[in-house]
């Protein structure tokens, strides 16, 4: 048996990187999946049939987790379709880097948006029915950048430290229900997005981190499933780092 046997969890931006890991590694505990990205295309195709492979039940929904009203419509169908939810995974995100004196202010709009408003959207609009349940594990996909900052990153390091600052305030605000909040924290971790950056920037990067490689996916999931489960039965409030001692 599974340590999320029966469970329904929710994800957002969950086609690729971390989001999908996450979702593969709770549906081979047994937890049956929704998951967001913004339209219907391949990647989430894939996606909905790798987790439908391992027999738990899965919908695939096409939303922007920035808007609120959609936000709050995937919830109540999600709700409809598979009867509650047991765990909010916020992972929806994107960067837009620049250097403060160049930064524009709709480059800063949109990182806020997309990565802060979005896990406020989900985390309201999950909470009366967690709150009824009297259970819940939310979490949100915060970052190193988020608690140390970073140079050409003002708005992503903001919308990460807020995103640190909603849940610690929303674990107060609901623990006297059963349900908990908490942030997880990665490194350099090693998605599409960072290979990209090519080999001599990874490098630089690597050579930054006392265990002298990049974070995987996975390794991220785990956490997230620890978060997810009765193992952190207790911990709420919290911000996990998964940096390789990077911080």
């Amino acid at each position: 048996m599974g340590l999320l046997e029966g469970k329904t969890a929710l994800i957002t931006g969950a086609a690729r990187g971390i989001g999908k890991q996450i979702a593969l590694l709770f549906a081979k505990e047994g937890c049956n999946i929704a998951f967001t990205d913004l339209e219907l295309n391949e990647p989430v195709v894939e996606t909905n049939n790798q987790i439908k492979s391992l027999g738990v039940k899965v919908r695939a929904y096409a939303s922007d987790a920035a808007n609120y009203d959609a936000a709050h419509a995937v919830v109540d169908d999600v709700i409809k379709e598979f009867g509650r939810i047991d765990i909010l995974v916020n992972n929806a995100g994107i960067t837009h880097d620049a250097l403060l004196m160049r930064m524009t202010e709709e480059m800063w709009d949109e990182v806020l948006r997309i990565n802060l408003k979005s896990a406020f959207n989900y985390t309201h609009a999950v909470t009366p029915y967690m709150m009824r349940q009297r259970s819940g594990s939310i979490m949100s996909l915060s970052s190193v950048v988020g608690l140390n900052g970073n140079a050409g990153q003002a708005n992503y390091a903001a919308s990460k430290a807020g995103i640190i600052a909603l849940m610690k305030t929303t674990a107060k605000e609901l623990g006297a229900r059963g349900v908990r909040a908490n942030a997880i924290a990665p490194g350099f971790i090693l998605t599409d997005m960072t290979k990209a950056l090519g080999d001599d920037k990874l490098q630089q990067f690597v050579s930054m981190i006392p265990m002298r490689r990049g974070g995987e996916p996975e390794e991220i999931a785990k956490v997230a499933l620890f978060l997810a489960s009765d193992l952190s039965s207790y911990v709420s409030g919290q911000v996990i780092q998964v940096n390789g001692a990077m911080a």
